[in-house]
């Protein structure tokens, strides 16, 4: 009789909280009011099932929670609150989970309450959503208050640059809130200076809010002066800077660096005539582009060098070409991105012409057992177009028919 008791109370318990569980599912406005005395095991799931109703995939929840404790030792109507106003103010879903993944400790409701008001007045500005993530993720890392965010938005608004303008400034360089106004100031006086002409400031800043946090007299000027230096007129240096605000953020040597790389290179000769078409100065800044995306892919500095110097054409490509080819390599193809290091010539071929028609044969001969032994990258760019036809395409009339086709399409 003790035995049946106490199965009846765990079925009884069981069922309750999966009719509790189900109840929250189905109705996302309602409370969750948990109990003092509710097991850890218990809120985990009612907590996990609250995240999952704004938008966690259920394969990371585990994780985040583990990572996260203070979740589970906090209020559950508490964290849905915060969710509330997190949604309250116009983030979009996957923001919003990508937001509390990286910076969970935004769902303090003690955090909230501060930026509740400030954020969504914003000064006066109509802030983009991803502007309102950054800031708040920004002051949620560093510890500062809204009365910084208030200061900031009221120089901004003086200076007269528009809602978008403010929008990429906060998203792209949340840190401008930590900056005084005194330092702004500086910014666009000393942009004055090297002759940008006033009505383009809020143009420059648009496109590289990042020199706000770019020190005037430790950066700035010095890097002016190692132009110079270098041998670039006033006119040269104000016409890539105004053509590409972007150039002020090069760290010092960068460019001398760059341009050492470009004198090196053993090439074809068009190809060097067609790197240098724009000048010594757009060379280089392209170089360190090319450079800067490679690493951002995590290949070490070095071996990014090394690939731009082994194979120049990659200076030629647009970046949204060399990114494209860079995701199919290590998605697609399954390779690491390390693998450039030893054949950056797969960098300099088209993706959809030589590419991936190679690879889809490669691949279909594979599947079906034709090939005798691994076929790596440098088995799949290296050949010439005739070797690699004669070996993996002409002795099958299926492998011809994809090849052609992909070609084709290209």
């Amino acid at each position: 009789s003790k035995l049946k008791t106490f199965t009846n109370l765990r079925r009884c318990y069981t069922a309750t909280l999966f009719t509790q569980n189900r109840s929250v599912s189905s109705n996302p406005s309602s409370r969750i009011l948990a109990p003092a005395h509710q097991s850890h095991y218990r809120k985990q799931i009612l907590l996990a099932n609250l995240l999952q109703r704004y938008g966690f995939p259920q394969s990371s929840l585990q994780h985040f929670l583990l990572r996260n404790n203070f979740l589970l030792n906090s209020d559950l109507a508490e964290t849905e609150n915060s969710l509330g106003v997190l949604l309250s103010l116009k983030i979009p879903q996957k923001s919003l989970v990508k937001l509390i993944s990286d910076c969970p400790h935004v769902l303090r409701s003690e955090f909230l309450k501060k930026w509740r008001v400030p954020i969504s007045d914003c000064g006066g500005f109509s802030l983009s959503s991803s502007a309102i993530t950054s800031v708040l993720e920004y002051s949620s890392r560093i510890g500062i208050g809204p009365e910084k965010f208030h200061e900031c938005a009221k120089v901004l608004k003086g200076l007269g640059f528009c809602d978008s303008t403010v929008s990429k400034i906060l998203s792209a360089f949340p840190g401008v809130i930590a900056v005084n106004e005194i330092e702004i100031r500086r910014k666009i006086e000393f942009l004055i200076g090297i002759d940008i002409p006033r009505d383009n400031i809020e143009r420059f800043f648009h496109i590289f809010p990042e020199i706000l946090g770019i020190g005037t007299e430790t950066r700035l000027k010095p890097l002016l002066d190692e132009f110079k230096k270098m041998g670039f007129s006033n006119d040269e240096i104000k016409k890539e800077v105004a053509r590409e605000p972007r150039v002020l953020g090069l760290e010092l040597g960068e460019l001398s660096r760059c341009l050492e790389l470009i004198k090196t290179l053993k090439c074809r000769e068009v190809i060097r005539v067609s790197i240098l078409s724009e000048g010594a100065f757009h060379a280089g800044f392209e170089v360190k582009l090319r450079i800067d995306c490679l690493c951002r892919y995590g290949l070490i500095h070095r071996d990014a060098f090394k690939v731009v110097w082994r194979e120049p054409r990659v200076i030629l490509y647009e970046i949204d070409e060399i990114e494209k080819k860079i995701e199919f390599l290590t998605n697609r193809m399954g390779f690491h991105i390390s693998c450039l290091a030893d054949v950056p010539e797969y960098l300099g071929v088209n993706l959809q012409k030589q590419i991936v028609p190679r690879y889809n044969v490669v691949d279909y001969l594979k599947l079906r057992g034709g090939l005798g032994c691994e076929i790596g990258l440098k088995g799949l760019i290296k050949p010439s177009m005739k070797r690699f036809y004669n070996l993996y395409v002409k002795p099958y009339p299926e492998c011809e028919r994809i090849f052609e086709k992909r070609k084709e399409n290209a």
